[in-house]
């Protein structure tokens, strides 16, 4: 069903199995009242309530709060922080800034769409070398086809969240699943032909992720907020200050390499 049809049966009705509210007297949460049967739910519980429809126990739902914390780097000369930044420097509201640098957040080298990618990679490949399939076989198609998010890192290839998260997950008895293990066999496979290719946090993360049950979309909308505690410091902090004084540049800082200086057509010289 498509076209008129299609509109004829959703005019006048919403079918719907995220909730409801009945102002005035409750609303529904994921077929879950939530003023009463979520009211002591922090906020990531909630949170993975609407993505998945699923409650999720207390070790797992550290984990995921800890997968927040550690990446949440208050510095201004961030690509997605410095919109944040710039935003409260030319006095627009912390909504439109936050929510601009929150869009910014899923760059394709590095953000959220590496995140994206290496879980869906991880579980592809989990599930086909579970299958008898040569895990040094499966890197290799990736490879000839794309490179394999995850692994690499821009600016340093040590990559210094892993050691804490991976302790609070072994803490909590949650490093032994099977995606993880497999990331690190990744590693070991990458590093073989590139030292610089070791496991980043986006790869280690969609392998908890994953080995807690999230799917590639449900990461995906888990990741979203990931980085958006370091944003607000730097929306604050250029707020406070001059309007335009941050990071701004001296057109002798600007290297042109364009069309020299030429008069307008039509404008008399002076």
């Amino acid at each position: 069903m498509n076209g008129p049809a299609l509109l004829r049966r959703n005019a006048g009705r919403l079918e719907t199995r995220a909730g409801k509210a009945f102002v005035g007297t409750r609303a529904v949460f994921r077929g879950q009242d939530l003023h009463q049967d979520l009211r002591d739910a922090d906020w990531v519980d909630l949170y993975l309530l609407s993505i998945t429809g699923r409650r999720f126990d207390a070790p797992a739902l550290r984990l995921f709060h800890a997968m927040w914390v550690c990446t949440s780097y208050p510095d201004a000369r961030l690509w997605n922080n410095r919109v944040a930044a710039l935003a409260g420097s030319a006095r627009s509201t912390p909504a439109l800034g936050l929510s601009a640098a929150l869009g910014m957040s899923e760059a394709v080298v590095y953000g959220g769409h590496p995140c994206v990618r290496a879980i869906d990679f991880l579980i592809g490949a989990q599930r086909r070398a579970a299958s008898g399939e040569p895990l040094a076989s499966l890197v290799e198609q990736e490879l000839a086809q794309r490179r394999i998010y995850g692994y690499g890192r821009p600016i340093h290839a040590t990559d210094e969240r892993l050691p804490w998260l991976l302790s609070l997950a072994r803490d909590l008895g949650l490093a032994g699943g099977p995606h993880l293990a497999l990331a690190h066999e990744v590693e070991r496979l990458l590093v073989a032909r590139d030292g610089r290719l070791k496991m980043n946090y986006a790869a280690l993360t969609a392998a908890l992720a994953a080995d807690l049950g999230l799917s590639v979309a449900e990461f995906h909308h888990f990741q979203v907020p990931m980085l958006l505690a370091g944003m607000t410091p730097c929306y604050i902090e250029a707020a406070e200050r001059p309007a335009g004084a941050l990071f701004p540049l001296s057109c002798e800082h600007i290297a042109y390499e364009g069309v020299e200086r030429r008069p307008w057509p039509g404008v008399q010289k002076r």
